[in-house]
């Protein structure tokens, strides 16, 4: 299956891969299509899936009592995303996970990948890695979040990810680094001039 090539290479890029395990994953994945504004998650339904981005776009946001939407993933290609934590503990969702743009995604299901994880010490070492990375960035934005000012998070999000502003609503971004879009308008006029 030739378009699994660029999760052949992340996969890569932390354990060695043979062509055994590439047949493995491929006798277990499927392709998926989301069109933009599409949901992958939402609350009270189970993620039955592992999501590697391979075009596209979403972000994943939480609706509080009052409606309003809070920004907790951003995703873009070679990425995973899903509700992770309704995906790891098989329990329903608490987030809506949803296309930016049309997309399309490689998917595993959680029984299929546990399975196989439970055949290969690499693919289990891989998860492995990938889940302490994530989470060492999860620490790492909400320490952030904590010491850097508005501004800084908007300046550090562009640096790291430059496609941001061309990618993502105004409001999406704004959500995501826990400021109003307002506000980050501000930021934007204050920095362009």
């Amino acid at each position: 299956m030739e378009s699994l090539s660029p999760l052949y290479d992340n996969l890569k890029r932390f354990v060695p891969l043979d062509t055994e395990l590439e047949d493995q994953l491929a006798s277990i994945a499927r392709i998926a299509t989301l069109k933009k504004r599409e949901f992958l998650d939402q609350p009270g339904v189970v993620s039955h899936y592992r999501n590697y981005i391979l075009q596209g776009a979403f972000y994943s946001y939480h609706l509080d009592a009052d409606g309003k939407e809070h920004t907790v993933q951003i995703a873009l290609e070679d990425w995973f995303v899903s509700d992770f934590y309704s995906y790891i503990t098989q329990s329903p969702a608490t987030l809506y996970v949803q296309a930016m743009e049309d997309s399309t995604l490689i998917q595993f299901h959680y029984n299929d990948i546990e399975a196989l994880c439970k055949k290969s010490h690499l693919l289990s070492e891989y998860f492995r890695v990938t889940t302490e990375k994530a989470f060492a960035f999860s620490r790492k934005r909400a320490l952030t979040n904590l010491s850097l000012s508005a501004e800084e998070r908007y300046l550090e999000l562009l640096r790291r990810y430059p496609e941001m502003n061309r990618r993502f609503p105004q409001k999406v971004i704004a959500s995501y680094l826990g400021i109003s879009a307002e506000f980050l308008s501000k930021i934007k006029k204050r920095l362009h001039t």
